[in-house]
């Protein structure tokens, strides 16, 4: 089976930290289907010459074709227009989607990854050469850009004709439905983890890997610095930790809109606090082994594989009560807190640090590898295209 998978969310040679989850499922399902990847990148003609947004203008020096992990990947160009609402951003990508006709016409099935416009111009590609098609939404996607008018217009004429619907939680299953998806058409494909990597480990081993004291307690966060991530909440309640355990340490890792004054705490802390920005995969995994719990108080999450990771290598995890959250996290894994609400995050952070935990038995609670997600990935975009042989 040959699958094209239309995207904006998966790397390329200048941005290889980029959706790390799309990558390795994306990678797992290579093994099984011939997989090319069409990733579309925000385009402004001459970008690199003039005042454009910084992304748009790096970007325009991506070739038009690249591998990334084996994956032949086509990168496409899709008009952007900053100052224009979210209704044009379907039709210029449609339009941008019609130079690469040749992929899609070699391919037997379409895979939509992210909702808008990804999915929705992949399900009227799919249409337009006859071709079945299955969407896969992640979280904000469905969660807030649906919700705005312009990209909600465009979902609800096109979602409901997508042949599958992949989700990785319940919350986003029932926010697909509100968008005229039928319910026997939306299929639950949990994320998984390269369990190579996160796997119960020597906390201190990873301690000495990466200075940190072996002595002192320690707290990561990992994903974007962002007020939609609960970063201003988190820098609440660590100052707040700080005062009452002088000898806690926090590792805020990851980049965004406030690395800024993360920077400033973390160089105003004496060491307490470490900002080490955005790391690839293998020291995030050294990070989580490192920790004694890991945080994430976001304000809005799908199902966040950076929790399913947390879980994976045996540590207990204080997250928001929030999407696919709850499904993963309970008082035997770690705490649940109400959103944007700092001081039930540092009280609930103070209570996992002096609790015991079995690791073990958070390892057992932990996620699948990615093989196994992508097989089941792979039964849903097996199951489209017999639905739509079968007409």
């Amino acid at each position: 089976m040959r699958v094209l998978a239309i995207t904006r969310i998966f790397p390329n040679s200048l941005e290889p930290l980029s959706s790390p989850f799309n990558r390795q499922q994306f990678g797992a399902l290579a093994k099984h289907v011939d997989l090319d990847v069409l990733e579309a990148i925000p385009y402004v003609p001459l970008a690199s010459r003039f005042g454009v947004p910084a992304r748009a203008a790096k970007l325009d020096a991506l070739p038009k074709d690249e591998s990334i992990d084996g994956i032949p990947v086509r990168i496409m160009r899709a008009p952007y227009l900053p100052r224009v609402g979210l209704a044009a951003a379907a039709p210029l990508y449609f339009a941008a989607s019609l130079l690469h006709l040749d992929l899609v016409r070699r391919a037997d099935i379409i895979l939509g990854a992210w909702a808008y416009p990804d999915a929705a111009v992949a399900i009227a590609l799919a249409r337009l050469l006859g071709k079945p098609s299955v969407i896969k939404v992640h979280g904000s996607d469905v969660n807030v850009i649906a919700k705005r008018p312009g990209a909600r217009l465009w979902l609800r004429a096109l979602l409901p004709s997508a042949t599958r619907a992949v989700c990785v939680s319940r919350p986003l299953g029932e926010e697909l439905q509100k968008l005229g998806v039928a319910e026997g058409r939306i299929r639950f494909v949990a994320n998984g983890v390269d369990t190579a990597l996160f796997r119960s480990q020597s906390r201190g081993a990873a301690r000495a890997q990466l200075r940190v004291p072996q002595d002192a307690k320690l707290v990561v966060f990992v994903g974007r610095l962002e007020v939609a991530k609960g970063i201003d909440e988190l820098l609440t309640a660590i100052e707040r930790l700080r005062r009452e355990r002088p000898s806690l340490r926090f590792a805020l890792l990851g980049d965004g809109e406030s690395s800024a004054r993360v920077k400033l705490l973390a160089d105003a802390s004496g060491g307490h606090v470490l900002a080490p920005g955005a790391r690839p995969l293998p020291e995030i995994a050294s990070w989580l082994a490192a920790c004694d719990v890991f945080c994430l108080p976001s304000h809005r999450e799908g199902t966040p594989n950076v929790v399913l990771e947390a879980l994976a290598s045996g540590r207990p995890v204080v997250a928001s009560d929030v999407g696919g959250i709850p499904d993963l996290v309970d008082d035997d894994v770690g705490r649940l807190v109400p959103v944007k609400n700092a001081e039930r995050l540092a009280r609930a952070l103070a209570e996992v640090l002096d609790a015991a935990w079995d690791e073990e038995r958070i390892v057992r609670r932990g996620p699948k590898s990615w093989d196994e997600s992508a097989l089941a990935l792979l039964s849903v975009l097996e199951e489209a295209r017999a639905a739509a042989a079968a007409g």
